[in-house]
C-alpha cells in the first residue's frame, strides 16, 4: 500500500464521476475516499519526528500500540483542540511579534496538521505574524534564527545539477513552487538566501487561505549571491558568499532550475516571488506562454489593488474611467496596478493607449516622462509621459489633481502632509493607498491619512494598521494584502490543469474580491472583506479563475459537473486521520 513516506496509492472512489481510480493521495484526502485510516509504513520515533505525519500527544492508544509509540509520548491522549489551546497558552506568553513566529515555525517543523489548525483558526491574529510584517525581520535575521531545514536551495556552487537535486525531494507530487532569488525581498532589498523565508511564508498562506495541500507544497531559493555587504560579512550567512551573477549567468541558472522543476513535476505551478524590476519582468515574459507561471509582485498585486480601487469607487460612485490616478513609484509592483487598472478601464470602453493616459509615475528621478534626459527601463516606457519634466511629488499632485495616490516607494513618510492636504483640495474623498511594505516602510499612516483629509480620504495599505477613532466614527483601514487573490488563482489554476496564468485570471480575481465587499465594510472605510472569510473568497476565486480557463481553452481537466463543489473538495482541511500498520 505505500509508495513513499507520505504518498500512498489508493483504489477508491473518484466523487466526480464515480469512476474507481488508481489515485495517488495525501493523507487529508482520504476521508474524501471514504478510507477509515491510513496505512503508513513508519514506526516510533521516525514518525514523530516527521511533520507531516506527526500528531504528538494526539496518538490514539491503538495507534501507540500498534506504531511502536508506547513510552516515546505522554500517556494521556489529547484532542487537536486542547493541543491548540496549549500552542496558544504559550504563544501568548512570548514578549512580541519576531518571537511568536520562531514559535509558530518551530511548530510548523514539527506537526503540521497542529501547525495549519492554529493558522486556520486564528488567521487575523497570525497573518502578521507568519507573513508581512513579521517576516520582513525574520528574513533580514534568517541565518541567526535558523532551526531547521524546509524548502530546497538551488545555488551557483551546484549548477548543472539541479534535475539530480529535484529527486532529493520526498513527495512525488507538487501542486506549487514558490521562489525567490532573494533580490528584492518586500521592501528590505537584497537578503539573498535569507529570502526563504517568503517563499515559506507564502506557502503557508497558500495551504491555510487555499486548501493547498501541504505535502503538494516546495518552497524554493535561487541562491545566486548576494550584493548586501553586510550578509557577506555575516558568518552566519547561510547562502553562497560571493556578488550576484548577471547576465546571461544569471537567466541560465533560473532557466536551469524552472526546466529540472517542470521535469520533475510537469504539473506544478511555479510562482516567482521578490525578484528586482530588471528580472521580474523579463522572466514574466519569457515563461508566461511556455508554462504555468505568474509574478505575484507584478499580477497578485496589480489585482489585489485593482479590487480595493473598484471597492473605492462604490463609496464615491465614480467610474474608474475618470480616475486620475499618481503612482509614487516606479517598479514590478507600480506598473503592475497600472495594467491591472488599465484592463479595468478597457472593459469600461477605453482603448488601453487611452487609459495609460490616466496615469502619472514618479520613480527616484521624478515624474516619468519621455524628455527628461535618462533612458526609462522597457516596462516604464508605455507609461512615460509627453510632458513637462516634475521632480517633486507635490508638484505633481498640485498639477495633475489626482483622485487617486498610489504609494509603492518603499519610502517612509513620503505621503507628507503637505501632499495628502493637497491631494484633499482638489477632491472630496480621495483614495490614499500606501502599499510598500512592511508597516515601517508605508508611505503614510492610517491616522495621517485620516486627520491630513478630515476623516474624507479612503485608506487603504500593504501591512496592517489599527482601526482609527476620527472625531467619534471608528475607520478600519484595509489591508491591500495579495493573501486575498494569489491562493485562490493558484488553486483554481491548479485544480483545473491549466496551462497558462492569464492576465484575465487576475483581472476576474480582483472583480469577485471587490463584489465580496459588504456596504457595513464599505462604511467604515474597509476596502476589502473580512480575513476570516478567506477560505470562502479563495474559494470565490478559484472557481472564476477554473471557469475562464475553460471559457479560454486552457484547462485540461476535463470541466466538472458541479465546479464550486469540486473545488470545494479538493481543499485540504486540517485534523488527525486515524492511522494503522
Amino acid at each position: 500500500d505505500v509508495c513513499s513516506s507520505d504518498l500512498i496509492f489508493i483504489i477508491g472512489v473518484n466523487m466526480s464521476d464515480n469512476k474507481s481510480v488508481v489515485k495517488p493521495t495525501y493523507r487529508y484526502e482520504v476521508d474524501n475516499l471514504n478510507q477509515s485510516s491510513w496505512k503508513i509504513n513508519k514506526r516510533g520515533g521516525s514518525l514523530i519526528h516527521d511533520p507531516l505525519l506527526n500528531k504528538g500527544t494526539g496518538f490514539s492508544e491503538q495507534e501507540r500500540e500498534e506504531l511502536g509509540l508506547l513510552g516515546l509520548v505522554p500517556p494521556k491522549v489529547v484532542s487537536i483542540d486542547d493541543q491548540v489551546k496549549r500552542i496558544q497558552e504559550n504563544f501568548n506568553r512570548l514578549p512580541g511579534p519576531f518571537e511568536k513566529y520562531i514559535f509558530l515555525e518551530a511548530l510548523h517543523d514539527r506537526n503540521e496538521t497542529l501547525y495549519f489548525k492554529v493558522l486556520i483558526d486564528n488567521l487575523e491574529e497570525l497573518t502578521p505574524i507568519v507573513y508581512t510584517p513579521t517576516v520582513g525581520k525574520a528574513c533580514e535575521h534568517y541565518g541567526h534564527i535558523y532551526r531547521r531545514a524546509r524548502g530546497m536551495y538551488f545555488s551557483t556552487r551546484n549548477r548543472g545539477h539541479f534535475r539530480e537535486m529535484m529527486n532529493n525531494w520526498a513527495q512525488d507530487e507538487i501542486d506549487i513552487i514558490v521562489v525567490t532569488d532573494g533580490s528584492r525581498i518586500l521592501g528590505l532589498g537584497d537578503l539573498g538566501c535569507n529570502g526563504m523565508g517568503i517563499s515559506i511564508g507564502k506557502l503557508a498562506l497558500y495551504v491555510s487561505c487555499a486548501g493547498i495541500y501541504p505535502s503538494k507544497t516546495l518552497p524554493a531559493v535561487l541562491d545566486v549571491g548576494t550584493n548586501n555587504e553586510e550578509l557577506l560579512v555575516d558568518p552566519l550567512y547561510l547562502g553562497v558568499n560571493h556578488r550576484r551573477l548577471t547576465g546571461d549567468d544569471y537567466y541560465e541558472m533560473v532557466d536551469e532550475f524552472v526546466t529540472a522543476a517542470l521535469d520533475k513535476w510537469p504539473d506544478a505551478l511555479i510562482q516567482f516571488e521578490d525578484f528586482t524590476n530588471d528580472h521580474a519582468f523579463p522572466l514574466l515574459e519569457k515563461y508566461r506562454h511556455k508554462i504555468v507561471c505568474f509574478n505575484d509582485d507584478i499580477q497578485g498585486t496589480g489585482s489585489v489593488a485593482l479590487a480595493g480601487v473598484l471597492s473605492g469607487l462604490r463609496i464615491t460612485g465614480e467610474k474608474l474611467i475618470d480616475q486620475r490616478i499618481v503612482f509614487l513609484g516606479a517598479g514590478s509592483a507600480a506598473i503592475g496596478i497600472a495594467n491591472m487598472i488599465a484592463a479595468g478601464m478597457v472593459e469600461e470602453g477605453y482603448t488601453v493607449e487611452k487609459a495609460r493616459e490616466r496615469f502619472w509615475f514618479i520613480d527616484t528621478k521624478g515624474l516619468v516622462t519621455n524628455n527628461r534626459g535618462d533612458k526609462l527601463a522597457d516596462h516604464k516606457i508605455p507609461f512615460a509621459r509627453d510632458e513637462e519634466y516634475v521632480k517633486a511629488l507635490v508638484d505633481v499632485v498640485k498639477k495633475v489633481k489626482p483622485t487617486i495616490l498610489m504609494g509603492l516607494s518603499g519610502q517612509p513618510g513620503s505621503f507628507s502632509k503637505e501632499v495628502i492636504e493637497e491631494l484633499n483640495r482638489h477632491v472630496d474623498k480621495p483614495l490614499i493607498f500606501a502599499l510598500s511594505n512592511p508597516t515601517s516602510k508605508a508611505e503614510c499612516t492610517a491616522e495621517q491619512a485620516y486627520t491630513w483629509t478630515d476623516g474624507n480620504g479612503i485608506f487603504s495599505s500593504g501591512s496592517p494598521f489599527d482601526p482609527v477613532n476620527y472625531k467619534g466614527k471608528l475607520l478600519s483601514p484595509g489591508q491591500g494584502n495579495n493573501m486575498y487573490i494569489f491562493p485562490g488563482v493558484g488553486l483554481g489554476a491548479s485544480v483545473c490543469k491549466s496551462t497558462e496564468v492569464t492576465d484575465s485570471m487576475f483581472y476576474i480575481a480582483a472583480k469577485t474580491l471587490a463584489e465580496m465587499v459588504t456596504d457595513e465594510s464599505l462604511d467604515c472605510g474597509n476596502l476589502y472583506p473580512k480575513l476570516s472569510n478567506i477560505r470562502e473568497i479563495s474559494l470565490k476565486i478559484a472557481v472564476a479563475v477554473c471557469q475562464v480557463a475553460y471559457s479560454e481553452g486552457l484547462a485540461r481537466l476535463e470541466k466538472p459537473e458541479n465546479l464550486e463543489d469540486f473545488v470545494e473538495n479538493s481543499m485540504f482541511s486540517p485534523y488527525y486521520i486515524p492511522y494503522s500498520k
